[in-house]
């Protein structure tokens, strides 16, 4: 009786263990194990070897911002920094080279969030590729055309001119620019002038730009999963010098760009004036 009780105690013992087996065999079967990591599939291609800047044939997928702050907050004790903004060379707040009436509006916009995105208007630079719920790149080798089309907001598209041309002269302002683009290696170069002053380069912190405002993006995709993406700001209305950041793109697979419907009495309030406890609804609302 005494070795019967303790077979049935063996027997619910390792019946009690079998979860924690069958967890630690799928988190190493899925890379979870120490030393099993499963390494990230390599960058996609075409046939010719060229970067492929989507997903492979037969898949779908779109890229989205990791983190997405132009500049890291000044170290704070005891307040982490979120990792997918702590990027080599992106610089601390205190470290961009803002022009007096620059930082002031910077300051402003931490309290009244009036982005102009949440208006259905366009953006460039960073924050069209910041856009919500996607964005594609697509190369269009026999157009000389780089298309970034992104897939909310106003569902528009910037089209970067890879012909060799050079910027027109007496650029009409407008809310993408104009862009003109080169290959180094498997990193696409951007070259963007003629910006107006109605759109944010920057989603989260609302970083201020003059029409005077030069960007140079480098795009370059390291694997299936990852790319990444700097911007260089020349504006010398709004800076005292010429300065960069640096971001991580994230590929979100399986899924595609939708119908999106940027309309006319937007119920988004929050996001149009910020969140009711913060703002002070009695400021002027200005476009």
């Amino acid at each position: 009786m005494r070795h019967r009780r303790i077979s049935i105690l063996a027997i619910a013992a390792a019946l009690a263990l079998l979860p924690l087996f069958a967890n630690q065999s799928f988190a190493q079967g899925r890379g979870g194990g120490r030393g099993n990591a499963a390494k990230p599939r390599p960058t996609p291609r075409w046939p010719d070897g060229t970067v492929n800047w989507g997903a492979p044939v037969g898949e779908t997928g779109l890229w989205n911002v990791a983190g997405g702050v132009f500049a890291v907050p000044d170290p704070v004790p005891g307040v982490k920094v979120d990792p997918n903004d702590a990027l080599a060379g992106k610089p601390t707040l205190s470290q961009v080279p803002f022009q007096p009436w620059a930082r002031a509006i910077y300051d402003y916009r931490q309290e009244n969030q009036l982005e102009p995105y949440t208006r259905c208007k366009p953006s460039g630079a960073f924050r069209q590729v910041a856009t919500a719920y996607g964005t594609q790149f697509v190369h269009f080798p026999e157009q000389k055309q780089f298309i970034i089309f992104q897939t909310g907001g106003s569902h528009s598209y910037r089209i970067i001119h890879m012909d060799g041309r050079q910027h027109p002269k007496n650029l009409a302002p407008s809310y993408y620019g104009h862009s003109i683009g080169h290959f180094e290696g498997d990193t696409l170069v951007v070259d963007t002038i003629g910006y107006n002053e109605r759109m944010w380069i920057s989603n989260l912190e609302g970083m201020p730009h003059s029409e005077k405002l030069h960007t140079i993006e480098r795009f370059t995709r390291t694997d299936m999963n990852s790319m990444r993406y700097e911007l260089i700001i020349d504006d010398p209305g709004a800076y005292t010098s010429t300065w960069k950041t640096m971001f991580a793109l994230r590929f979100n697979p399986g899924v595609e760009s939708f119908e999106f419907v940027c309309q006319d009495g937007n119920q988004a309030d929050d996001l149009m004036v910020g969140s009711m406890e913060n703002v002070d609804r009695t400021s002027p609302f200005v476009p």
